[in-house]
């Protein structure tokens, strides 16, 4: 049998369990695959609507990766792989303007393009932050900044009048003195290949188990792994001591309810026109089975 194959995703827990000997520790044969390649900014530059969701439908080369999980739960639904359902992870994500934006309040971005990933986790959470605000009619999607680094430099580099962005760049933009005008933090999950061996799933799994510990107890000791995913034009200016924990992983089931009302909340934004698949929680998922007989 090969390695498994893990993609990361802009997090911590997978680096520290690399160089902390976790997934050695938990007998797991590994290697870690860069589907991005974050240091090259023109790998996050994939066109209009092109996101998270087009990334599974063409066939990811990993045995484990992470989006939100809107988008993993459709894919999942649609045969593009199994939702790991035994635990899911939160991660900080906020609406950032320039320092001297007119823009203050979360109502003053009515009609205002907000860059986002297409079919991804800021698509949905930016939607979801925003209706207390304003009507679906006066929220104004950009589709076409590219993924998390590259809307990111399309903010500093003063492109773009908004953009949605979590994880390191969240942090990142509050040191350079961005203005946050929304919190949208949102939950991910974890989409495993439909041949890969959920022993080692759960081995994997009980690595991130180990590196959230460390995370909990010492932040501070972590935050310069985010170096290990960012553009490298970014890299000297990062001061990492003021970063924070980032995406944490909860290690509760994500239920049979949770996949559905999210499907009712996507199908009622019309945000998949062809449809969320017609695979059923439990043939769209991957769990151990006393997980599954409590979803």
């Amino acid at each position: 049998m090969g390695k498994f194959v893990i993609a990361p995703h802009m997090r911590l827990h997978e680096w520290i369990a690399v160089e902390k000997g976790y997934f050695d520790q938990v007998g797991l044969d590994y290697q870690l695959e860069e589907q991005l390649e974050s240091a090259l900014g023109e790998k996050h530059d994939l066109g209009d609507r092109v996101g998270a969701y087009q990334t599974f439908e063409k066939g990811r080369t990993c045995d484990v990766s992470s989006a939100c999980h809107w988008t993993v739960n459709v894919a999942a639904a649609s045969g593009h792989g199994k939702l790991y359902a035994s635990a899911y992870s939160v991660s900080p994500c906020g609406i950032f303007v320039p320092a001297d934006s007119e823009i203050k309040r979360p109502e003053d971005l009515a009609n205002v393009p907000i860059s986002v990933g297409y079919q991804s986790g800021s698509h949905y959470s930016t939607i979801q932050s925003l209706e207390p605000f304003l009507s679906l009619d006066e929220i104004n999607l950009s589709f076409a900044d590219g993924l998390l680094f590259k809307r990111m430099e399309h903010l500093v580099d003063g492109n773009v009048p908004a953009v949605s962005l979590f994880s390191g760049p969240y942090y990142f933009m509050e040191q350079l003195g961005f203005r946050k005008i929304l919190d949208t933090s949102f939950m991910m999950a974890a989409m495993v290949a439909e041949d890969a061996d959920i022993e080692d799933v759960e081995k994997y799994f009980s690595a991130l188990r180990l590196a959230q510990r460390d995370i909990d107890l010492r932040q501070e000791l972590y935050t310069h792994y985010y170096r290990n995913e960012f553009p490298t034009r970014f890299q000297e200016q990062m001061d990492t001591r003021l970063f924070g924990p980032g995406e944490r992983v909860v290690f509760e089931p994500y239920s049979r309810e949770i996949f559905d009302q999210s499907r009712e909340w996507i199908a009622e934004r019309n945000i998949f026109e062809d449809g969320l698949g017609d695979l059923p929680y439990d043939q769209a998922i991957i769990a151990p089975v006393a997980a599954r007989s409590t979803g």
